[in-house]
């Protein structure tokens, strides 16, 4: 029996399932943090999510995005975790974050386990090669007897698998910057990862992209299963945003145009 001092047990129980509830919620409500969204993010995937550069902080579109629907759905403060990519929606289920931005794209198989909001951003999936390599493609069937990186969990990786699992050689790494050292390293041939990320990697780096694969995904928040009142404010927040001067703003900050 759990007792508290000056009062009776069932005051005790009481006030025990009250502090078991406010555990369990995620969103902590408290005199001294304020309201708090934690949000899980992996942060190797510019522009939508990176570590700054001069102080290490984690910046980009997705964390200025969920900041700002953080604001208008009455949160004081947004906690951001980082995590590799894969570890994102089991840290979501198990109530360690609230909500995973990081460029996720909506898949049917993700959707049995999480909810997402509506779409916020489309993207493809591009091939990157060390410049200079000679390495030329012009079709998916031209990766046959490669070696492709990919990070673990991503729709890049999904991809490769289901077309060329069988006629290449597939090596998964836990974060996009690793895939990068890799090809530049000589250890892969190519990379396959998200267009938009590609073409800033292609800016930074000494790699080029020869090939895009038209695979129409949308990127979006995604949330526990179930948990329909977060989503709903985020939904709310998000169309609020995406029809208004603040967009607009987002992506001449991130993309230039």
């Amino acid at each position: 029996m759990v007792i508290v001092r000056g009062k009776s047990p069932y005051i005790a129980v009481v006030i025990v399932s009250l502090l078991l509830a406010v555990a369990a919620s995620g969103c902590v409500s408290t005199g001294t943090k304020g309201k708090v969204l934690v949000v899980g993010t992996s942060a190797d995937f510019p522009p939508f999510e990176y570590k700054n550069a001069s102080n290490g902080q984690i910046t980009g579109f997705d964390i200025s995005l969920i900041k700002l629907i953080a604001k208008k759905m009455g949160y004081d403060k947004v906690e951001i975790k980082d995590m590799d990519f894969d570890s994102l929606i089991p840290a979501l289920q198990a109530g360690k974050v609230d909500v995973v931005i990081a460029g996720m794209t909506i898949t049917p198989e993700r959707e049995k386990v999480v909810d997402f909001s509506i779409p916020y951003w489309e993207a493809d999936q591009a091939v990157l090669v060390r410049k200079g390599s000679g390495i030329k493609v012009s079709s998916v069937d031209d990766l046959k007897g490669k070696k492709i990186g990919v990070e673990k969990g991503t729709t890049g990786a999904i991809y490769v698998k289901n077309h060329l699992g069988n006629s290449s050689t597939i090596k998964e790494y836990p974060t996009y910057v690793a895939a990068i050292e890799a090809l530049l390293n000589g250890q892969v041939d190519v990379v396959v990862l998200d267009s938009p990320v590609a073409k800033m990697f292609s800016k930074k780096y000494n790699v080029e992209i020869v090939y895009t694969i038209k695979t129409g995904e949308h990127y979006g928040i995604a949330v526990k299963k179930g948990n329909k009142k977060l989503l709903d404010g985020i939904n709310k927040a998000l169309k609020e945003i995406m029809n208004s001067s603040e967009w607009d703003k987002l992506v001449e900050e991130y993309f230039g145009s």
